[in-house]
């Protein structure tokens, strides 16, 4: 599957959760929204102007008295990009763990840090299985 086939099928399949994502279908659809996220964060800074964060150590905060300041400058068109793009994520994810054999629910193992990231792309990575199985046809056949 090709960068744009694999776009397309993900916003074709917007919010669908059954059946099964071969690897370059998931892959590439993540690189793209690497990319897209990127590329929108130059423009939400083009248009909103830099962000900016004041950070003062602890050291500091004691002797002047003063406290921990953080500002945050927006980033509304990358935050809006995400949430637009935040199911058909989801759902080729759990698609993706279907091709492995597993249940979609393996995806809440990612809300754990770190190991779980690391255990969903160690799933993601992995070769689907050969013909069909519980989740629906091998894609690559």
């Amino acid at each position: 599957m090709s960068f744009m086939d694999s776009i397309k099928t993900c916003f074709g399949k917007y919010a669908t959760f059954a059946g099964r994502a071969q690897r370059s279908e998931f892959w590439w659809f993540m690189l793209f929204l690497v990319i897209a996220t990127v590329v929108l964060s130059y423009v939400d800074t083009a248009v909103f102007g830099p962000r900016e964060v004041m950070m003062m150590s602890a050291a500091d905060s004691f002797e002047t008295g003063m406290s921990f300041n953080f500002s945050w400058q927006p980033q509304p068109i990358t935050g809006i990009f995400m949430l637009v793009t935040l199911l058909p994520n989801i759902s080729v994810m759990v698609r993706r763990l279907h091709d492995t054999g597993r249940s979609g629910w393996w995806w809440f193992i990612g809300l754990i840090p770190l190991i779980g990231l690391i255990v969903l792309i160690i799933f993601t990575a992995s070769k689907g299985t050969e013909g069909d199985n519980a989740y629906g046809p091998d894609p690559l056949a």
